[in-house]
């Protein structure tokens, strides 16, 4: 788990107070690369001695995806994944396991694209690829 302090300084960096349910929060999920439910954080976090509501896990997952500190990976309806790798790639999502991994952004690529509606602007694309076991 990062240091408390360089946890703080990301939390600020990104417009967040270091509060010490954020601070739980982010050290489980910005400890390395992953992908973690909802349900995964908060068994994690508790799992430390702390007692953290799920109520306040959603929440935290929610301002951290806003702020831009994680990025929300939706793989089915009801089924979101929150990825600390915010740079720009798609994934893979096991339909069986439940596993998900990355895949490089440059691994898959479009020859088009459609024409966004008048008014907006793209601001990225996102695949998830679902596979299953032979």
């Amino acid at each position: 788990m990062q240091h408390t302090q360089e946890i703080s300084k990301q939390l600020e960096a990104h417009g967040i107070s270091p509060t010490a349910q954020r601070l739980a929060v982010a050290g489980v999920l910005l400890a390395r690369p992953q992908h973690l439910t909802a349900e995964q954080v908060h068994a994690r976090v508790n799992s430390e001695a702390r007692k953290v509501s799920v109520a306040t896990i959603y929440n935290t997952l929610k301002l951290f995806s806003e702020r831009g500190l994680l990025h929300e990976v939706v793989v089915e309806p009801g089924r979101i994944f929150y990825d600390s790798t915010t740079s720009e790639h798609h994934h893979f999502y096991d339909v069986e396991t439940g596993e998900i991994s990355d895949i490089p952004a440059d691994a898959v690529g479009f020859a088009t694209l459609p024409t966004v509606p008048q008014g907006s602007e793209l601001v990225s694309v996102e695949v998830v690829i679902r596979v299953r076991s032979r």
